[in-house]
């Protein structure tokens, strides 16, 4: 309760806010604000700028409360149930492993195309210690990233996923729709069955995707392995350092 009364000011003053801002647009408000009112308001709100600054912090420090839990529980599920976790994701590796290490990728990423090169490395020296499990996070700044996401599960339908995979990291500068179609050409895929599996992709990787959104995952590539994560231009030692290291 005493939180409560701390921040009363704060939520006083953001509702008026509100509520000056909702009469600031007339297509859907009924009636027009007092200006006197208005005048009072605005005012408050300049004589304690504070009060914003704080209700956003508050506010933040509340999210990344929630995103620390939800990673916790994921840790956690992800030690004593790694199955229910990988669930239909493609994987690399030996299963079950010691370490499982999720990666969240997009297409597109130019930091993803690197980290590319680094897992390869990593699965030849320590093939028998670890699972890569892919996961998808096209971003929208990236127009290809959603459109190759669908083409790689299509591709993983008929069990081609890894080689379309590093395909189009190889070729990512010409990422588009001839490109899908090639690959898959090249791969002998169905292309029937390709097309149509594409057109079915988009629910799996939005699961994947609200599943970065509830870890607060910041951006790609991002990775978790044993109680750790990793994001950016990861170092291979980096990832070598922890193999073992279950928590």
């Amino acid at each position: 309760m005493g939180h409560f009364f701390r921040y009363l000011p704060t939520y006083l003053i953001l509702s008026l806010l509100c509520l000056v801002l909702s009469w600031s647009f007339p297509a859907q408000a009924v009636t027009y604000p007092n200006p006197q009112l208005e005048q009072q308001v605005l005012d408050v709100l300049r004589k304690h700028p504070e009060a914003i600054i704080e209700s956003v912090q508050a506010y933040q420090q509340q999210q990344q409360q929630q995103i620390n839990q939800s990673r916790q529980v994921f840790l956690e599920d992800l030690q004593a149930n790694p199955e229910a976790v990988i669930a239909n994701s493609p994987t690399m590796g030996t299963i079950p492993a010691k370490n499982v290490l999720i990666e969240f990728s997009d297409f597109q990423c130019p930091y993803c195309a690197e980290a590319h090169k680094k897992l390869q490395d990593l699965l030849v020296k320590h093939r028998n210690e670890v699972t890569l499990v892919y996961k998808n996070l096209p971003l929208p700044t990236h127009s290809e990233a959603l459109s190759a996401a669908k083409a790689a599960w299509a591709a993983n339908q008929q069990g081609k996923f890894w080689e379309y995979h590093d395909a189009l990291f190889t070729n990512q500068k010409q990422l588009g729709d001839n490109l899908y179609l090639d690959i898959a050409k090249k791969l002998n895929l169905d292309m029937e069955k390709f097309n149509s599996d594409r057109l079915l992709a988009e629910p799996s990787i939005k699961q994947d995707m609200q599943l970065a959104q509830k870890l607060g995952v910041p951006g790609t590539p991002f990775f978790v392995m044993n109680g750790k994560n990793y994001s950016g231009a990861v170092q291979l030692t980096d990832i070598e350092s922890k193999l073992g290291s279950a928590t």
